[in-house]
């Protein structure tokens, strides 16, 4: 669990927000992490500026502005009741509707929500969109339930939730384990609800009725952008470089597809259960039929792709020596061990595609080795700024092509960079894309919270 002591900031206005969030929040070690890793960054800012500490900015921002927790009965095919627990933690709003996705998973919590809404704060705010930051789901497991049985929970959950939405309030979107299926129970239980259909009220929507093109790529395409415009900033690039990526879902294969398209050799990919290696690189069409269509494990990718492919079980990933590292899975899933392994082996960028994946310790391993590190609400942030462009299509009742809307993408990722390489430079970090993000993002809601007074 983080506590004060990892806290390289002295500022004592840092440590004060950070003893009152552990106080307020004292069995919540996601949240607790979240908020230590930006606050370790933010001395600068606060001494520059120490209006944001008069306005107790920092407290402001760690508190959620609202958090709605919610039981969601349903029933399964058999006739049995269930009960689940429902979160929406709607965490700041200075910049514009809340806007975050929904997450159902077991390993849900309160903490969990917190956490996650928590860096959708400022990964919303480096879009330079006009988005506030939330997130919600619940500890319902879609894994192993019938098509029924989720549209049955979707529609229990939504019948709660919808009261707290809106176009212009909150636009929640998509997660783990909430894809464009339940999207479309959850928006048609909204529109029966509401009896208006409110197109901009949810995102990731199928393209048929209002959704995207590039939405289900952009967050794989958006963390390689990212990891490109590093490497360009410092004479190099993807074409040739040994990449690996850790997961198999949608960032996971997204981010194989937009890296191979560079010219990266992506030899290696994993799941819950262990990992693939392919010598001759990963065969994307066979990962995604796998992956995608049969929903089976990537064991099954290596028995049938041959000899150039071999499965190791019950191992970590980050032992397959690489150039470049693209932790897409989960929280806290590259430590400092894997981190240690990484830079013996050379790796020299790690661009985060999940959410908090890289604990405190081995960022700051990586950081002093000098590797490239784009944090995950810098490096993932393509997937929120694409749900902006769908709400823009959707509020002019139009849709754009997929070149369009890849150009958009490419251009508010170029920009996402670009905002945290100018506030590390302007700070006397250059390079520092960690200390360059938090504060650039800081910086933006907590000028917009001073000019809107307290609220």
């Amino acid at each position: 669990m983080a506590s004060e002591s990892d806290l390289h900031d002295h500022h004592t206005g840092v440590r004060s927000a950070y003893k009152h969030v552990v106080r307020r929040n004292p069995y919540e070690p996601e949240f607790q992490q979240a908020v230590l890793e930006v606050l370790d960054n933010l001395s600068p800012a606060l001494t520059r500026h120490p209006e944001y500490d008069d306005q107790r900015i920092l407290q402001r921002l760690c508190e959620p502005e609202r958090q709605v927790m919610f039981r969601v009965p349903w029933r399964d095919d058999n006739g049995n009741v269930h009960v689940n627990r429902g979160f929406r933690v709607q965490f700041n709003s200075a910049l514009g509707p809340y806007k975050g996705g929904l997450r159902f998973h077991p390993s849900v919590n309160l903490g969990v929500i917190k956490f996650l809404g928590f860096e959708q704060i400022f990964k919303n705010a480096l879009t330079g969109m006009s988005i506030g930051g939330a997130k919600g789901g619940s500890d319902f497991d879609p894994k192993g339930r019938s098509d029924n049985e989720i549209e049955r929970f979707c529609q229990s959950f939504m019948t709660e939730l919808h009261q707290h939405l809106g176009e212009h309030t909150d636009v929640p979107a998509g997660d783990i384990g909430v894809g464009a299926r339940e999207i479309g129970y959850m928006f048609g239980q909204y529109r029966r609800l509401a009896n208006r259909w409110e197109a901009g009220v949810m995102t990731g929507k199928g393209l048929d009725w209002g959704g995207s093109r590039v939405r289900t790529e952009a967050t794989g395409y958006g963390t390689v952008l990212f990891t490109q415009r590093m490497l360009e900033r410092n004479g190099k690039d993807l074409d040739g470089r040994r990449v690996v990526v850790s997961g198999a879902g949608n960032v996971a294969l997204y981010s194989i597809e937009r890296a191979q398209q560079l010219g990266a050799n992506v030899v290696a990919c994993s799941d819950s259960n262990g990992y693939v290696v392919d010598d001759k690189g990963l065969d994307l069409d066979l990962l995604k039929q796998v992956k995608e269509v049969e929903r089976a494990g990537i064991d099954v990718y290596a028995e049938r792709r041959g000899q150039s492919a071999h499965y190791v079980r019950g191992a970590g990933v980050w032992e397959v020596p690489c150039d470049v590292a693209l932790p897409s899975a989960t929280q806290n899933e590259l430590d400092a061990k894997a981190a240690r392994t990484l830079i013996d082996n050379g790796v020299i960028a790690v661009a985060e595609g999940a959410n908090m994946p890289t604990t405190p310790e081995a960022t700051s391993l990586l950081r002093r080795a000098g590797v490239l590190f784009g944090p995950g609400k810098a490096a993932n942030a393509g997937g929120v700024a694409t749900s902006v462009l769908e709400m823009r299509q959707n509020a002019r009742r139009t849709s754009w092509s997929f070149d369009h809307a890849e150009q958009e993408l490419a251009e508010t990722m170029a920009g996402i960079h670009d905002r945290c390489e100018e506030a590390a430079e302007r700070y006397g970090c250059p390079g520092d894309y960690v200390l360059g993000a938090n504060v650039a993002g800081f910086e933006r809601v907590g000028n917009a919270m001073l000019a809107q007074g307290l609220v």
